[in-house]
């Protein structure tokens, strides 16, 4: 048998400044690490002088023990320098002066499709909007998956085109480039196969170090909260917003947070092309309640941020400036706004099974149903179905009757349907009449 280790490029640590074992050792014992032992380790790491099951360790103590806000500071800071840091002091206002950058990040639920309408409603108050957007993993939907439904539209930008976008649409929404934060993305994937994804201090310092490298001015995270988000808990989804913006905040980012729901998907559908279709009723001043209330909200949050305080969202989505800078985006990026969007090619319905109220419709039942059917992927490598999903006909508060539809299911392989229906087995509660869901869309805001 080979020897595994004879594999591995050879490292010379002797001229290491620091051990890893003794690294490990500081947080394994709650200790806290220089700023010269953090740059080192996310160094070390990037280039190969730690190895995969030494930097697993390391990510499991603080899991267990945490980091200061110090600590995550300078952690974040040393994955910025691993790569580029974008720079959008080129972008100018029609008056020659300096164009305001403000971006969003959301952690991620079921439905959250507020980026595609959003970006472009910002842009109609000459805010320019860098939306770095990724793609779905597991039963949360991903921006680009659900652009990628759009004929001809790309998500690949060079930074100069991203540049120019900028420039001459005000909003753009691609993939982050290889160069930012690169420390990020071999960390996220250990972190991934080893059980740490949850622990706060590598959550904040993923996120925060693409978004400060990304160069915006000013920053607006929507951190969901309930079944169907990756922070069930509101106390812990609190303390990673809480993070987030003090890291922002050090960075000299103009950063506040939303907690928002998750427990009932956003909107009426989950999927890619479906959403998209749902975003083009919000951008023609209609759609469902609730993806226009986060949307406005959101914008108004990230003008304030840039300094615009006389934006009025609400009437931008009303009368169609919003809808003409969605076009014009999506254009820029080699997609045809006015192209059919792909449909499912089978369907199946849910019906209601009693008469009653709604009162429950479980986020995380309905994301998993919409991956079962293809709109995900378990793993970065896997295809997705640009039409499937799941199309609800009933949210929380609506009187429901036994037989009606309740959902209708989208697939291009009907063998998906059986797991997709396992998966909503429980996910609606119907109450007797007369009673009320108790919820809210907005939980609090961190600043």
């Amino acid at each position: 048998m080979t020897d595994k280790v004879a594999q591995t490029p050879a490292v010379d640590n002797i001229a290491e400044p620091f051990d890893a074992v003794d690294i490990i050792r500081v947080k394994r014992d709650k200790g806290v690490l220089s700023p010269e032992q953090i740059d080192w380790t996310i160094d070390a790491y990037t280039r190969g002088a730690i190895a995969d099951e030494q930097m697993a360790a390391l990510n499991m103590a603080i899991l267990l023990n945490g980091m200061n806000r110090t600590e995550i500071a300078r952690w974040t800071a040393a994955m910025i320098a691993s790569g580029e840091r974008m720079d959008f002091s080129s972008l100018r206002r029609p008056d020659g002066g300096l164009k305001y950058t403000s971006d969003k990040h959301s952690t991620g639920g079921v439905g959250d499709k507020i980026t595609l309408p959003l970006a472009p409603l910002v842009a109609v108050f000459g805010v320019a909007v860098p939306q770095l957007s990724g793609r779905g993993l597991g039963h949360t939907g991903g921006t680009l998956d659900k652009l990628e439904s759009i004929p001809g539209w790309r998500a690949s930008l060079s930074n100069e085109e991203m540049l120019a976008q900028l420039q001459d649409v005000g909003a753009v929404i691609c993939a982050a480039g290889a160069g930012l934060a690169p420390a990020d993305r071999k960390l996220y994937a250990l972190r991934d196969v080893t059980g740490t994804v949850e622990a706060i201090p590598l959550i904040a310092s993923s996120i925060m170090s693409k978004k400060i490298a990304e160069g915006t001015g000013s920053l607006v995270l929507d951190v969901k909260v309930g079944s169907g988000a990756f922070m069930k808990d509101e106390a812990r989804a609190r303390e990673l917003a809480e993070t987030m913006v003090a890291l922002g905040k050090d960075a000299g980012v103009n950063t506040v947070a939303l907690l928002t729901n998750m427990d009932t998907p956003l909107g009426l559908t989950a999927g890619n092309a479906i959403e998209v279709e749902e975003s083009l009723e919000v951008l023609a001043g209609g759609g469902p309640d609730d993806v226009v209330e986060l949307t406005v909200r959101l914008a108004e949050e990230m003008l304030a941020c840039a300094g615009v305080s006389d934006a009025d969202p609400a009437a931008a989505l009303k009368d169609g400036r919003a809808m003409d800078v969605w076009n014009r985006m999506i254009e820029a990026q080699g997609g045809d706004p006015r192209a059919k969007l792909p449909v499912a090619r089978e369907s199946e319905v849910v019906y209601a099974p009693a008469d009653g109220v709604l009162v429950e419709l479980d986020a995380l039942a309905v994301g998993v149903a919409a991956w079962r059917l293809g709109a995900g992927r378990a793993r970065k490598e896997d295809a997705v179905q640009a039409g499937a999903g799941v199309r609800m006909h009933a949210k929380p508060g609506a009187t429901v009757r036994a037989g009606e539809p309740l959902m209708t299911l989208l697939t291009d392989t009907p063998e998906r349907f059986a797991r997709a229906k396992e998966a909503l087995e429980h996910a609606v509660v119907i109450a007797p009449e007369g009673s009320r869901p108790a919820q809210r869309l907005i939980i609090d805001r961190i600043a």
